[in-house]
């Protein structure tokens, strides 16, 4: 099932991949908009091509997407992030990627995530496995936090809010810990390189084709409160082995 969908998502993350690669690593124009975050070309022209090649493939599907919101209705919906990690992308980092999922009846049942400049795509399709340039990937077995490299997004995080405390005490207690934000974390996740990743609000066209990913891997996505997710929620991506324990300790903040 979605066999078609996923090869037109490859054929338009191919068509991002290309169009954020030649502005890679140029003098780019970057603008700030309303909430501060940044917007570059990429952003603006990756979006663009990908509403124009949905509307011309799959006329009757929604597309929602960060810089032009919503357009359309129905039951399907195409949601993309044209380049997660905006910041990295503007500063010369490699760590950047687009986004693309496809929901139905707004539960996310297709996700591509390509890091063109990682050489890294990874791919799932629900009841399908997730894979990385075509291989296989699963989530790690730790079964103990002393044994668990978990990975934060912004500093943030560990420095202030409600959870604050409870996520020092995770991290203490982890074998290993890094920053490793956006997309990335969340795929180290899904492919076993890392046991879980924390990020403190994220949008839907920041998590809908990572969900799919990291839990066709074997994983388990959940608010910190163990929850569904939302537009704006706490995001918590795990091996699902460690989920509960983690959910746990986050609840007795």
């Amino acid at each position: 099932m979605f066999e078609e969908e996923l090869e037109f998502a490859n054929e338009v993350a191919d068509a991002a991949g290309e169009i954020a690669l030649s502005l890679f690593g140029t003098d780019l124009q970057v603008k700030l908009k309303p909430d501060r975050s940044p917007v570059t070309e990429a952003d603006t022209s990756i979006e663009a091509m990908v509403r124009e090649r949905v509307r011309e493939r799959y006329p009757s599907d929604a597309v929602l997407g960060e810089e032009g919101g919503l357009e359309g209705g129905g039951s399907r919906r195409w949601i993309v992030d044209p380049i997660d990690a905006t910041k990295n992308f503007a500063d010369g980092i490699q760590i950047w990627g687009t986004l693309i999922a496809l929901a139905v009846d707004e539960h996310p049942v297709l996700g591509v995530v390509n890091a063109p400049a990682l050489g890294e795509r990874y791919e799932a399709v629900r009841g399908g496995g997730a894979r990385l340039n075509g291989r296989p990937i699963r989530v790690s077995r730790a079964d103990r936090l002393n044994r668990a490299f978990v990975i934060h997004g912004s500093v943030e995080l560990l420095l202030e809010g409600p959870y604050a405390p409870s996520l020092q005490e995770v991290f203490r207690e982890a074998r290993r810990n890094r920053g490793f934000g956006d997309f990335w974390g969340h795929m180290l996740v899904a492919r076993g390189s890392a046991d879980a990743m924390f990020e403190r609000e994220l949008a839907t066209w920041d998590f809908a084709a990572v969900q799919v990913i990291v839990e066709e891997a074997g994983g388990r996505v959940t608010t910190f409160e163990g929850g569904p997710l939302e537009h704006g929620s706490s995001v918590v991506s795990t091996n699902r082995v460690l989920h509960d324990e983690i959910v746990a300790r986050l609840k007795a903040r």
